[in-house]
């Protein structure tokens, strides 16, 4: 019996308008009545993802951040913060070309590096509250995700391949979207988050049932029994997940929790 839920948000649960389908919240509601827990894994940071769920936040789970930050039931159970001196290594390696954009982000800002225009805002990389800096943050910052944008056209693979070679010792840099590259902290990922919520109920892998479409949900496929990749999924998402589902343009996850509820009954 699934007794667990974790789903990416963009390009999975969200719809062609970055909108939760609002059947959603029912479905949550209705799981976790069934006792099966319901939790959002994602790139987007606590706050943004609680202003997506705000009808059901406090009846669900949270890994943000890309496994920085973790919430269950409304409680942070997992802050996971950068280091300063490889956040330093990362801006100087990121000088280096001039076809890479820093941001880093804290619970509520995003330190730009770089003047506002020279980044396009895609699926998790909305940058809220943008501020414009010349330098890492000082360490009383706790930084909690860092990603870079690549402005020149079809890069991103060879530009993530030259940022691991340079940083692999600090960072693990996986594509996000079409011009981004999110640079993780080794250890840090969906599926290190997911696996302290299943610590603290007692849920085993076989349990669980994750959705994903992006390089950064590989990790948590790979770990869980019941692995879902979208239609429109990347190629290597789609050849590690147990099952290929539709696209969320057919809001393919939701009928997937209908299903795990209707077994539920």
């Amino acid at each position: 019996m699934i007794k667990l839920i974790a789903s990416d948000m963009d390009g999975t649960l969200l719809d062609g308008d970055s909108h939760v389908p609002p059947e959603t919240y029912d479905l949550i509601r209705s799981l976790r009545e069934k006792g099966i827990h319901f939790a959002a894994s994602s790139g987007r940071r606590y706050d943004t993802l609680c202003e997506f769920f705000e009808p059901v936040a406090d009846g669900m789970d949270f890994v943000a951040s890309n496994g920085a930050q973790v919430y269950a039931d409304g409680d942070l159970i997992d802050r996971e913060v950068y280091s300063h001196a490889s956040l330093k290594r990362l801006e100087r390696v990121v000088d280096m070309f001039d076809c890479l954009h820093l941001v880093l982000f804290d619970r509520r800002r995003s330190f730009l590096f770089d003047e506002e225009q020279h980044y396009e805002r895609e699926i998790d990389k909305d940058l809220p509250n943008g501020e414009r800096v010349f330098e890492v943050p000082g360490p009383e910052t706790n930084i909690i995700k860092a990603s870079v944008f690549c402005d020149a056209d079809d890069q991103v693979m060879d530009m993530a391949y030259a940022l691991n070679r340079e940083l692999g010792d600090r960072f693990v840099f996986a594509p996000s979207g079409r011009k981004w590259i999110d640079a993780m902290q080794p250890g840090v990922t969906k599926a290190s988050g997911i696996d302290q919520i299943m610590g603290l109920y007692g849920i085993k892998a076989d349990e669980v049932m994750a959705f994903g479409d992006a390089m950064n949900d590989y990790e948590i496929l790979r770990m869980v029994g019941s692995s879902r990749a979208m239609g429109n999924a990347r190629y290597a998402i789609k050849q590690v997940a147990a099952k290929v589902i539709g696209t969320n343009l057919d809001h393919s996850v939701q009928k997937a929790m209908r299903e795990v509820l209707e077994a539920a009954e």
